[in-house]
This record gives C-alpha cells, structure tokens and sequence, in this order.
C-alpha cells in the first residue's frame, strides 16, 4: 500500500514529529489516527490497522507525539497533545481538502483527539473514532473522562472490548447511549489491546470502521 513519511511543526516551541500517510488508489475518506500512552505511531497494532483501513478504502495519517518523537516515557500534557493533533488535522486536510476528514485514536489518543474537538468544533472534522476509549484508570472505574464527550456534536464511534479494564462494560455502555450521535460497538472477550484469543479482532475493527465511515459520508451528501 503506498505510503510517505512527512513531518508535521507542531509549534515553534515543540517542534516536529513524525508522521506517516498511507492511502488507496481512490480514498472515501481521511483519518487521522493517533498513538496510545504505551507506543508510538510504528507500533504492530497502528500499522495493521491503518494497513486494513487503506484497503477497505479509507487513507490515514498516523503521526508520532512529541512524547514519543523525543523518546520520553512519560506522556505529553493535555495542551501539548492537543496542538499535535490540530497540526495532524491541518496536515490531513490541506492533502486531501475534498475527503471527509475524521479523527480517530487508540486509547490516550482518542481521548486527547476527542478533548480538543470538544473544545475547537472543528468544521472539518465530520466523525471521532475510539479505538478503546480509557474511560478510567484499571481498577479505578469513574465516568469523569467522558464529561467532555457531551460537548462534541459530530457523530461518534466507539469501539471496545467487553473484557477492557479502562472501560468497564457497566460504565461506557450507559456513556454511550447518554450521546445522542454515537454508536459503541461491542467485542466480544477483547481486552484493551484488541487481543481476544484466536478471534480476528483487527478483521473486525475494520469491518466495523469502514462500514460506519460509510454511513456518516452518506448523510453528508
């Protein structure tokens, strides 16, 4: 699948981090898709996945925080997250300004994405997807992470694993229907990491992306 690495400047003040485009002959849509707290952009879980997205016809820009650009454990900050993913936005858009533009993460990214749409309503932006939202610390269950949610006004998808211990199935299925525009999806015996034993679990995010993209560029036509 054809791809190009580039740099997105985040700032004067942070600098540049990595990013890479990876794209199908005829895109329906862009996504851009943010890292976890525990791995950067060329993480197995990230490259499948925007492999399996670029064949079922949807282009992705994944990209590094500087967290893990400069190699640093501990996460960025809110602020510092939130400036990246707005230069991944821009980026995303000025390549593909005629694509339904939607913003996607796995767990810390998701979030970070879904917190600063919430506070930007970004035009451009036409979805969020959570790939394993955190709704709370393991063994710490809490619905607080989600408050910001009630402020975003653009359809969501959320994508969980029943067996997840940041999201207990007790908590994010009554947070959902609390949304008016989002749709949970449920994986059945998948943990955090997607990993459910034999279950093709990257086979179902996909399927279950690509089908929801779908509908959403649907309705804005």
């Amino acid at each position: 699948m054809p791809t190009k690495s580039i740099k997105l400047t985040v700032s004067a003040a942070i600098g540049k981090v990595s990013a890479i485009v990876m794209a199908p002959a005829r895109p329906t849509a862009i996504l851009t898709l943010a890292h976890g707290a525990g791995a950067n952009m060329d993480h197995h879980f990230m490259v499948e996945l925007a492999t399996a997205l670029s064949k079922a016809g949807i282009a992705t820009l994944r990209f590094n925080f500087p967290f893990t650009e400069n190699k640093k454990g501990r996460p960025d900050t809110p602020a510092v997250a939130h400036e990246t993913i707005a230069a991944a936005i821009d980026k995303a858009h000025a390549l593909y300004p005629s694509l339904p533009l939607f913003v996607a993460g796995k767990s810390f990214g998701g979030r970070m994405s879904s917190q600063y749409q919430a506070a930007n309503k970004r035009k451009e932006v036409k979805g969020l997807i959570f790939y394993g939202f955190p709704l709370h610390p393991a063994g710490k269950p809490s619905t607080d992470r989600a408050e910001h949610l009630q402020e975003i006004k653009v359809p969501m998808l959320f994508l969980q694993g029943s067996k997840d211990a940041l999201a207990t199935w007790d908590l994010i299925e009554p947070v959902c229907k609390a949304l008016k525009k989002a749709k949970l999806v449920k994986l059945e015996g998948a943990d955090h990491s997607f990993k459910a034993g034999k279950t093709d679990t990257m086979a179902l995010l996909t399927e279950a992306t690509q089908q929801w993209v779908l509908s959403v560029v649907k309705k804005l036509k």
